[in-house]
């Protein structure tokens, strides 16, 4: 009965991880992904969580150990999410992407768990979201790497525990204070991300209108930065509409 719960949901969980929005156009979702930096070099702004994370990198590299558990926090459009994936790379790990609400039943869960090897990342984006069942299995998966499963019900009920792969778990959430005690402990490193002043908001403008091969003078760059409401998502956005509008009434692509 154990197999058929984890390896039913096998298929059902690693659609969960890979799904993208439907929304949006299949254009602005590959920009998305260009425009996302790919290090900590490339990484504009929050220069004190970066220093963060980079000692604690270091420190697991030289321990040859998983990363401790990473939670991040604050408004939407700042970096989580790239954050999360440039920590993957420095680790130079496999990382698997899902949200809370994606995650609806045990089982699910329990295959995204055993699909991981050891050293791989789990990026639970909008994790205050998580089913409080879920949520109850994470606690040993977090801190034993145990997965617990009752199998059964009534007075014939069993619980067998599963190892699981040593895996480091990054959370992302908007709404820090949704998360519960027990959950938001057992976290190792936890990060608030502030948001963007104007000059870094250039900064990361300047790189996007490259990446694009757009010209941008300075009187553009100010406004789209004014106007970005300082968060990087925002400015990105704007840059591309403002690219196409530019495009199409001045045939140039000059901003």
């Amino acid at each position: 009965m154990l197999n058929s719960m984890i390896i039913d949901s096998k298929e059902k969980a690693i659609n969960d991880i890979t799904a993208q929005p439907k929304n949006m156009e299949s254009s602005d979702k590959n920009l998305d992904n260009t425009l996302r930096p790919q290090s900590f070099d490339e990484y504009i702004g929050q220069d004190k969580i970066k220093k963060n994370l980079h000692i604690l990198i270091q420190a697991a590299k030289k321990r040859k150990e998983p990363i401790e558990h990473i939670l991040l926090y604050g408004p939407a459009g700042l970096g989580k999410t790239t954050l999360a994936n440039i920590i993957a790379k420095e680790m130079g790990v496999n990382i698997k992407v899902t949200s809370g609400p994606a995650i609806e039943r045990v089982g699910d869960f329990g295959s995204i768990l055993t699909n991981l090897s050891n050293g791989d990342i789990l990026f639970i984006d909008e994790i205050h979201r998580l089913n409080k069942l879920i949520e109850e299995i994470l606690y040993p998966a977090m801190e034993d790497y145990k997965l617990d499963i009752i199998i059964g019900k009534g007075p014939s009920a069993r619980t067998i525990q599963l190892d699981l792969p040593k895996f480091t778990l990054i959370g992302a959430t908007t709404k820090l204070g949704s998360l519960t005690s027990p959950l938001r402990n057992r976290f190792g490193a936890i990060h608030r991300l502030d948001f963007y002043n104007i000059n870094e908001i250039k900064k990361i403008l300047k790189r996007s209108s490259r990446i694009l091969g757009v010209e941008i003078d300075d009187t553009g760059l100010n406004k789209i930065a004014s106007c970005s409401r300082a968060t990087p998502r925002v400015a990105n956005r704007l840059l591309k509409r403002v690219r196409d509008f530019a495009q199409i009434k001045n045939h140039k692509n000059k901003i």
